[in-house]
């Protein structure tokens, strides 16, 4: 091979080269040099990256852009990431820079006999991978790049990288010079992964150093890195190479490469590879074995408990090692002297991982509502679904665990506004956790364990994770925050928690349950307020509970959607039992505006806007909006306007009227409805229900994929009512799981034009940035096509 002054190959490095070509780097060559199976490859040295800054003049306009800059001030600490990230990618690569990197891409391909192969290219900075210092996620990583000019494009990108504003703030906090720390590119043949995972050569939920937990599932391993979907989960024990311990998720999406273009998308499961594979094995247990030997032989080159990731190249069917790192959030250390005496753990069912967190307690196993008033403050509310009259008992609760449901159920989201953990879908768990036993419900991996064990630290859980081996608070988290065009509203339901998530990065309200204020604060049913004389209870109950959060939030908006109860839960209230009927599929029966018109609810939500006009009018809190759910037909929303305008909640510039957009109707007559609202919120998760005629509660379903606002039905319909509303210049809104959830949805719906996006309190700061990332990229190709 041709000698070159800014490339070095994998087999010219080793875990000494960390100043020449970063911790990845050197790892990779290291790794390469004791004859593991690493993809081959090359990196693009540190050297390359500071002669590129030096020949294009940017160490001088970079330096300008940090000195004296407050990181703390997100405005100033982006706008500076910015441009410099900017200068970096319009800059030209040095000619003779730029023929290494293309002769060494030649060569690689010759080497490999493909003609422009497909290549993963890595950040790797020379401070990175480090025991004492997890840089790990700070800079980019693109993967299926092909060809000269796209591997020169994203060689650039990554050292742009070094600067994202996440990366800056990062090094200031962590005492790091920003011009001590350089960057080298890995350039490495992309597996084709038939599937992927971690592994980690000491047990990290135990901290049990004699076992070995490797976490598999199918596609690439982004999946299982950033928590999109549950994987398999195997224990090996070290001592005898024996597989203790086995948990097979269900498997319902995977990440592939992307049949036009460069990247990867999001698919599902059943959709690529059949629906046979959501609940099998990934992994055999040959491959297991294979896979915790490999392990235990990089654990002792590198003397320290190693986190890896690994691929299994579905077109050469080879194991790969993608990459080790020091294992840094080990207690006792993590080098392999320090034996400490670990915790067993048994686990003892397992679901999916709705709202995150650890926390233990006591089961209390209930059965239906007659049995709430038992669950005590810490307890572990079991059941096999909840509704909104356990809501009382799930506040008290420390954590739920449910049998059934998905991520868009009541007890997921509920939970997660509540800030409690949560899993759901654990089969078997009624009958498995019985009543009194003490658990801890880990519902960051969906796992339930017997006794009190894993008490989550303190500091863990006052932070927010932005990306990985990195934490701040949630105050420098908001102020971090990108701007973005694209409002991104926040969920609420239980007014009490607003302290709580008042400080992060939403722009208001996007929906506000009063289902919450109903169960809690009133508890009894507006019909049976009004037939006991006792009406004003409701309105200064619901006025009080809107009040707390208007307040607290003002002058940013908050959108209040009034009561969307089912006869079901009606009759849960007090009285209730006495005024409701009892229908077949209350899911799409008597709800919502429907409710409102007839005459045997009519006085009860005349109530609800006396309490809205006292909020309003009182409390001079005109940020306060009506949001009218389940709307089906123009003369029923032209019918309740009218009630609204009798008790004084007259439509004008200062009171704005929405309408959730959630059931088919409203689709077909979109136009109509945005001559007579002031804007639509999706409602996605029931929208996505009817036009698929698929109970989103249904597990089943869930897990074949029918469930899913990715759907192109559901998509269409979503055009459909952002043009609508955009024609008669109305603002169009959406509420949901999905935009969070899926990525390529939330690019979807910014592509199509949405105003905002309302999301759980848990996942503001996290979309506020996906849709920052999509904006910016929308830019970046209008730019490109002039």
């Amino acid at each position: 091979m041709v000698e070159l002054k800014y490339i070095r190959w994998f087999s010219q490095i080793d875990k000494d080269d960390i100043p020449i070509v970063g911790g990845k780097g050197a790892n990779l060559g290291e790794l390469t040099q004791k004859g593991l199976d690493v993809p081959p490859g090359f990196c693009v040295t540190a050297g390359a990256y500071t002669y590129f800054i030096n020949k294009a003049d940017l160490n001088d306009k970079i330096k300008s852009k940090i000195h004296n800059l407050d990181v703390e001030d997100s405005i100033e600490l982006q706008e500076a990431s910015g441009v410099i990230q900017k200068l970096i990618n319009s800059a030209k690569v040095p000619e003779d820079l730029e023929n290494e990197i293309i002769t060494a891409y030649n060569q690689f391909s010759d080497e490999i006999q493909i003609r422009n192969p497909e290549v993963a290219v890595r950040s790797s900075a020379t401070a990175e991978d480090l025991p004492e210092a997890s840089f790990a996620g700070q800079q980019d990583t693109y993967l299926h790049i092909s060809g000269k000019e796209e591997l020169l494009n994203h060689v650039k990108k990554c050292w742009a990288s070094l600067w994202t504003a996440r990366a800056i703030y990062y090094r200031e906090n962590q005492g790091f010079d920003h011009f001590d720390v350089s960057l080298s590119v890995v350039i490495q043949k992309m597996v084709n992964s038939e599937k992927s995972g971690v592994m980690f050569t000491a047990n990290p939920v135990s901290n049990n150093k004699g076992e070995i937990m490797i976490n598999a599932s199918w596609g690439l391993g982004e999946a299982v890195v950033s928590g999109a979907v549950t994987p398999d989960e195997y224990i090996v024990d070290k001592r005898n190479k024996e597989i203790i311990e086995k948990h097979i998720a269900e498997k319902t999406i995977m990440v592939v490469k992307k049949d036009i273009g460069i990247g990867t998308i999001e698919i599902k499961v059943g959709d690529y590879i059949g629906y046979e594979n959501i609940n099998k094995q990934c992994l055999s247990d040959e491959e297991i074995i294979e896979l915790a030997n490999y392990g235990l032989k990089i654990e002792e080159i590198y003397g320290s408990f190693q986190d890896i990731e690994w691929g299994y190249d579905k077109d050469t069917n080879k194991l790969y090692i993608l990459q080790s790192r020091p294992i840094t959030t080990l207690k006792g250390g993590t080098t392999l002297e320090k034996e400490t005496k670990q915790e067993e753990l048994k686990a003892l069912v397992r679901g999916l991982a709705a709202s995150p967190g650890i926390s233990s307690g006591k089961v209390k196993n209930i059965k239906g509502i007659s049995e709430i008033a038992r669950v005590e403050d810490g307890d572990v509310l079991v059941t096999i679904m909840t509704n909104p009259d356990m809501v009382p008992a799930m506040r008290r609760a420390s954590a739920v665990v449910t049998e059934e449901g998905g991520r868009t159920c009541h007890a997921a989201i509920v939970s997660r506004e509540l800030g409690i953990p949560c899993i759901v879908g654990a089969k078997g768990a009624t009958e498995v956790l019985e009543e009194g036993m003490e658990i801890t419900v880990d519902a960051k991996r969906g796992v339930v364990y017997e006794g009190i064990v894993l008490q989550e630290d303190k500091k863990e859980e006052e932070d927010v994770s932005i990306s990985e081996g990195q934490t701040i608070n949630a105050d420098l988290l908001s102020q971090l925050a990108p701007i973005t065009a694209t409002k991104i509203y926040m969920n609420l339901g239980e007014p009490s928690i607003i302290g709580r998530y008042k400080d992060l990065p939403f722009d208001g309200i996007g929906l506000m349950r009063t289902e919450f204020i109903f169960t809690n604060l009133v508890g009894a049913h507006p019909m049976y307020l009004v037939k006991t004389g006792q009406g004003q209870l409701l309105i200064d109950k619901m006025a009080e509970g809107i009040t707390m959060v208007a307040q607290e939030i003002y002058p940013r908006p908050i959108v209040v959607r009034l009561s969307d109860f089912r006869t079901n839960e009606f009759r849960g209230l007090k009285g209730g039992d006495e005024v409701e009927p009892i229908e077949a599929n209350p899911m799409i029966g008597w709800r919502g505006v429907s409710r409102y018109i007839s005459p045997e609810y009519e006085e009860g939500f005349r109530l609800e806007c006396r309490a809205m006009k006292k909020v309003r009018e009182e409390f001079g809190l005109e940020n306060v909006w009506a949001m009218l759910p389940f709307v089906r037909t123009t003369w029923e929303l032209k019918k309740v306007k009218e009630i609204m305008a009798e008790e004084g909640l007259i439509q004008d510039k200062s009171f704005k009227i929405w309408i959730m957009a959630e059931v088919p109707s409203v689709v077909f007559e979109a136009e109509e409805f945005a001559q007579m609202v002031d804007g639509f919120s999706i409602g996605s998760n029931d929208l996505t229900q009817l036009v698929m005629g698929a109970d989103r509660d249904s597990g089943i379903l869930n897990n074949m994929g029918y469930f899913d606002e990715r759907n192109e039905a559901v998509k269409r319909a979503i055009s459909i009512l952002i043009k609508a509303a955009h024609k008669y210049g109305k603002t169009i809104s959406i509420c949901g799981q999905g935009p969070s959830q899926y990525p390529e949805f939330a690019e979807f719906l910014v592509q199509e034009g949405i105003d905002s996006i309302s999301v759980n309190p848990d996942t503001v700061a996290y979309t506020r940035r996906l849709v920052a990332t999509v904006e910016q990229r929308m830019i970046l190709n209008k730019i490109r096509s002039l």
